[in-house]
């Protein structure tokens, strides 16, 4: 009854797991990041205000102009839902910094370049290893083979382990190689009144509560290959 409550619950950790590594796999909201600029033109110097949204991902950068009430007023749904039908997107890997390229400095943009490419590396062999970490486990419920749920229940670790680093390399990378400071002091050359802010979105957000899932349930199931390999009745 005890084997049978692991098995369950394992299954289920684990699924749940897989659900929302391919979630935060598939989405392009690791990273929000809001454009304001106040800036005076024309021969009156009037104020024009304008504010672009970006997101980003593993797949997709995308960005898109908003306006002052949507910025406001409903911020966390116009991300989503009601975003402008001119919303421009490029390959993630064509545009190395988060959100921001900079171009004029070829040294760190191709450091930067090496950089997401060790990252996706990663973030595809977590993909794949709770994918087999399922396999196996499917394969060892018919035949109650402890080595099956051992090596499951190793893989589904494996993979927690290896997203614990996608999300440390990834916090790493918008701290330390996204040099907003200096991004935002060449804009304000033309823009004084110019602004950005940065903060990291629900797809990241989901990535450590599928690393706590897959971790535990890589545990049930070692535990459960132990139990069957000393209890084989």
């Amino acid at each position: 009854m005890k084997l049978r409550v692991g098995i369950f619950f394992g299954g289920l950790f684990g699924a749940l797991g897989i659900l929302f590594f391919l979630v935060a796999f598939g989405t392009d909201y690791w990273l929000l990041a809001t454009e304001v600029g106040r800036c005076s033109e024309g021969l009156n110097d009037t104020r024009e205000e304008k504010i672009t949204f970006h997101h980003e991902g593993f797949f997709w950068r995308c960005w898109f102009d908003g306006n002052v009430e949507q910025n406001a007023n409903s911020m966390s749904r116009f991300w989503y839902t009601n975003q402008s039908p001119t919303k421009n997107c490029t390959h993630a890997y064509l545009s190395p910094f988060p959100l921001f390229r900079d171009e004029h400095n070829s040294t760190a943009y191709h450091s930067a370049i090496i950089y997401r490419g060790f990252w996706s590396v990663i973030m595809l062999l977590g993909v794949v290893t709770v994918v087999v970490a399922s396999f196996f486990i499917i394969c060892a419920a018919p035949f109650g083979s402890h080595v099956l749920y051992k090596a499951g229940g190793g893989f589904f670790i494996t993979a927690g382990i290896l997203f614990t680093l996608v999300v440390m390399l990834y916090v790493i990378w918008v701290q330390s190689m996204a040099d907003l400071k200096n991004y935002a002091i060449m804009k304000k050359i033309d823009c004084p009144g110019f602004s950005v802010s940065v903060r990291y979105g629900w797809s990241f957000i989901l990535a450590p509560v599928g690393i706590f899932f897959a971790m535990f349930s890589g545990m049930l199931f070692l535990l459960v290959g132990r139990t069957i390999y000393l209890h084989p009745d």
